[in-house]
């Protein structure tokens, strides 16, 4: 058995690979797990709150810009003074102004909401790969659940080939009687009949083991292919344990997400709050300012040098919209609350319910599996019996029938069985293939 991945496995591995060649439950996962688009848009989600997830984004850092503006102009300059000598009058002066600066600005206090961001960033990462771990889970599930379908189908198949050689072996049996005037032909055509429509069920099953093959390459995302080679049996842990199941829901990365939900919720509302108190600005950088006219009293105008500042802004009214607003995150917290909660009480009833169908199945297999023993003593010895004349083509169509139905029985609660294991394992986060 081998430990379900948290990360993907790059596995290169297509479904022409898979023709002709025995194809096994890991190669099914491990192909789903490399391909599934699912898996790959949650993988993506958790990329960008990773990106995300920086101190910068969450305005910690200092923001720095820089600025330029030079503007040419063309000007008529009419000055007039008290005394008259310095009086000037000119048309199409050149002019030019020329500014640029560089300004740094940082964040020193804004009610912590730079820190509530910064965490609320990491619940958001941290939720983004619950609920990539929970993708993984729900397509190993589905596609183990699938490939046992398909064993599932496979043994159906069995069941009727089995059923067809008796029934050849019984048309055989007839042909033999006849030829030395034992049997009639209403015999004879009956048990052709027989064989006839079991071939077709033969076909038919085949039909139904192809869809079910190309239902489980699409959930691998490959191309489909129904002459892959499933040769498997339906193997099923006994040693389940209810109390152990329900400890464990809590590890279940739906429940994990649910969890982080609530906290991302409590982050909003420290970060709404946050909006109601002062914020202080730390300013600091350097300007340059150069003003150059060709005519008028003052031909250079020139200052530069740098500069340091404090901002404060103090929100006082605003119509209480943060307050509001810090009301309604505040109800969407609770309502997160009740959201985990629900889903809680969901996976444990879904646990009880799997348990039940679980242990109930098994208990049922003890006896099926004396039934199936039985019922191929029970064919073998009528067969015989109808070879030496001791049992009529009555007595073995029923006997076939039991066989056939007690092979389906078997199949069925096997399947059903491994099913409820399947969705056990996986509600306790612990899934294995």
């Amino acid at each position: 058995m081998k430990k379900i991945p948290f990360v993907l496995l790059g596995l290169s591995i297509t479904a022409s690979a898979f023709a002709q060649q025995k194809f096994t439950l890991q190669d099914a996962v491990n192909t789903a797990l490399k391909n599934s688009y699912d898996i790959q848009l949650a993988k993506n989600n958790l990329e960008v709150n990773t990106i995300n997830n920086h101190i910068g984004i969450a305005g910690g850092l200092p923001t720095v810009s820089a600025t330029a503006n030079d503007n040419e102009q063309i000007t008529n300059i009419n000055q007039k003074f008290s005394d008259p000598s310095r009086n000037a009058q000119q048309t199409g002066v050149a002019s030019n102004v020329l500014s640029a600066g560089v300004t740094g600005t940082m964040v020193l206090y804004n009610g912590y909401r730079i820190v509530a961001t910064k965490s609320r960033l990491e619940q958001l990462q941290q939720q983004s790969a619950s609920l990539l771990n929970a993708q993984i889970q729900s397509t190993i599930a589905s596609v183990m659940t699938k490939y046992y379908d398909v064993v599932r189908q496979q043994s159906y198949l069995k069941t009727i080939v089995q059923s067809i050689e008796v029934s050849k072996q019984r048309l055989s049996i007839l042909q033999t009687r006849r030829d030395v005037g034992l049997s009639n032909n209403a015999d004879l055509y009956q048990a052709e009949l027989d064989v006839n429509a079991l071939i077709q069920q033969q076909q038919a099953q085949q039909l139904v083991i192809d869809i079910a093959k190309t239902d489980l390459l699409n959930l691998m995302s490959v191309k489909s292919d129904s002459s892959i080679v499933i040769s498997d049996t339906i193997l099923i842990n006994n040693n389940l344990s209810l109390d152990a199941i329900k400890t464990a829901i809590k590890t279940n990365p739906e429940i994990l997400a649910a969890e982080q939900q609530i906290k991302i919720n409590a982050f909003i509302e420290k970060e709404t709050a946050a909006q109601r108190y002062p914020t202080v600005r730390a300013n600091t950088g350097y300007n340059f300012n150069n003003n150059q006219t060709e005519g008028g009293f003052s031909r250079l105008n020139q200052s530069y040098g740098p500069f340091v500042g404090i901002n404060v802004t103090i929100p006082i009214y605003n119509g209480s919209a943060f307050k509001r607003q810090q009301k309604i995150v505040s109800i969407n917290t609770k309502s997160a609350e009740t959201q985990r909660d629900i889903l809680l009480l969901n996976f444990e009833a879904n646990a009880v319910r799997s348990y039940q169908s679980y242990t109930n199945t098994l208990q049922q297999l003890k006896t099926e599996n004396d039934n199936y023993q039985l019922s191929l003593k029970l064919l073998d010895l009528v067969l015989q019996r109808f070879q030496l004349g001791q049992a009529t083509i009555i007595d073995v169509k029923q006997a076939q029938q039991s066989f056939e139905n007690e092979g389906y029985r078997l199949v069925n609660l096997s399947y059903a069985a491994k099913a409820a294991e399947i969705s056990l394992q996986q509600i306790a986060n612990k899934l294995t293939f």
